[in-house]
């Protein structure tokens, strides 16, 4: 049997009635009540939004821990179920006997995870012509080297750039990686600057998400993530390509700098600076392009009908209208 999703979290009200499906982003152990029944909890998520389940499982405490176990994080469950408000927020709460995790095939993940709204293959052809524009020789062959490479565009294509915060969507590292690369552009019109730099610059400065994060039902960081950090692992990456090509070091090392200060601040996990005029741009709009997605986002998916809202992220009230 194929289940559908029938209707996105973010658009759930109190005391409705919910039979659909979700993915797991994580759940807590099993609990029991002061009248002895068993309960847990776990976080849900669609394409669109996330909260909190409740699934009150009653006295057998082995058919709860039954169920329990078949979950997994990122597994797919369908329950049935009414929507609550606590202190006003809202979660899901399940009875004994609603909840059931679906089996590969039962389902489509693309419910699950947003996918980006442009033509992934517009955009990466936008990528190739800013490469065959570029004349430094040097930069030229590390880029085809890269976009030669039918591993790394599969994943280029497909990442996203972010769990939560800006461009978490399949697809969203390309979009990202563009906008910033457009920017650039824009700003070698007006200044005196390396222009192929920037370029290579702006392409390669997050190349290192590819390994970070991976997707299934849900965007998750990988154990290489975790431990080394997409600026690392850029940084390996750009080290395994430029060991193959023959290139100055000055170069180098300035490919290297923008990689490592691209963050532009040691607060957001930078291990130094940007040091000359193309990093700190490419600094800049990886920044700017984050933050106006991100604020755009809060717009659209707000559930108000007030004029402001409040971001923690901006720590200041958004205009909505």
């Amino acid at each position: 049997m194929m289940y559908e999703k029938q209707k996105s979290l973010k658009d759930l009200k109190a005391n409705e009635e919910v039979k659909d499906i979700f993915a797991v982003r994580f759940k807590k152990s099993i609990e029991t009540t002061r009248n002895g029944s068993y309960y847990f909890t776990l976080k849900v998520q669609d394409a669109l939004g996330e909260m909190m389940l409740k699934y009150w499982g009653g006295e057998n405490q082995e058919k709860v821990k039954e169920i329990f176990d078949s979950i997994k994080v990122d597994s797919i469950i369908y329950i049935e179920g009414t929507v609550k408000e606590f202190n006003g927020k809202l979660d899901l709460n399940v009875n004994e006997g609603g909840l059931k995790t679906l089996k590969q095939g039962e389902y489509d993940l693309t419910e699950f995870i947003r996918t980006t709204e442009k033509d992934p293959d517009e955009m990466l052809n936008e990528i190739k012509k800013s490469i065959d524009s570029v004349q430094n020789e040097e930069l030229k062959k590390l880029l085809n080297a890269f976009f030669e490479d039918k591993q790394f565009i599969e994943k280029f294509k497909s990442s996203p750039a972010a769990m939560y915060k800006h461009h978490g969507w399949i697809g969203g590292l390309l979009e990202h990686t563009l906008s910033v690369l457009k920017i650039c552009c824009d700003l070698a019109k007006y200044h005196k600057l390396d222009k192929d730099l920037l370029i290579a610059g702006a392409i390669l400065h997050d190349i290192g998400k590819t390994q970070e994060f991976e997707t299934t039902s849900l965007i998750k960081v990988t154990d290489k993530g975790n431990l080394l950090g997409h600026i690392t692992l850029g940084v390996q990456m750009l080290s395994e390509k430029i060991e193959k090509i023959d290139i100055s070091e000055i170069t180098k090392n300035k490919l290297f700098h923008i990689l490592i200060s691209h963050h532009g601040k040691k607060e957001y996990g930078c291990p130094k600076l940007p040091s000359f005029p193309e990093a700190l741009i490419i600094a800049k709009a990886d920044e700017l392009d984050a933050f106006t997605i991100q604020m755009i986002d809060f717009k659209e998916n707000s559930s108000t009908e007030d004029s402001f809202m409040y971001s923690k992220d901006f720590e200041t009230n958004i205009y909505l209208k």
